[in-house]
C-alpha cells in the first residue's frame, strides 16, 4: 500500500529557506515521477513541481527559480528546497506520485511564511 510521509515544514520569515522531504513506500519508487503540491488556506490544492523517474524537473511559474525538487532513489525520498520564501508560499505541502491512481494524500507538512 502506497504511503507518503511529508516532513520539514515550519515557520520562516520572508526571504528565508526550508527544505521539505517526503518518504515514499509501497511503490517501486524509481519508476515513478513525483510531484509536490500545496494548499493555501481557503484555496484549492495546486501543483508546485515535478521530477520524472530520469530526473527531469518542471515547476509552476510561481516558484520557478526559487524552488528545487530532487529525489534520492536509494532512500525512496523526494525533497523540495525552497528559497526566497514569500508569504504567498504559506500552505500545507504534499508529495504524490505521478500519475496518481487513487485519491490518497499524505498528511502534508505545514509551511508558514510570516514576519
Amino acid at each position: 500500500q502506497v504511503q507518503f510521509v511529508e516532513s520539514g515544514g515550519g515557520l520562516v520569515q520572508p526571504g528565508g529557506s526550508l527544505r521539505l522531504s517526503c518518504a515514499v513506500s509501497g511503490i517501486i519508487f524509481n519508476t515513478y515521477a513525483m510531484d509536490w503540491y500545496r494548499q493555501a488556506p481557503g484555496k484549492q490544492r495546486e501543483w508546485v513541481a515535478r521530477i520524472t523517474a530520469s530526473g527531469r524537473t518542471t515547476y509552476a511559474d510561481s516558484v520557478k527559480g526559487r524552488f528545487t525538487i530532487s529525489r534520492d532513489n536509494a532512500k525512496n525520498t523526494v525533497a523540495l528546497q525552497m528559497n526566497s520564501l514569500k508569504p504567498e508560499d504559506t500552505g500545507i505541502y504534499y508529495c504524490r506520485r505521478f500519475p496518481a491512481v487513487s485519491n490518497y494524500w499524505g498528511q502534508g507538512t505545514q509551511v508558514t511564511v510570516s514576519s
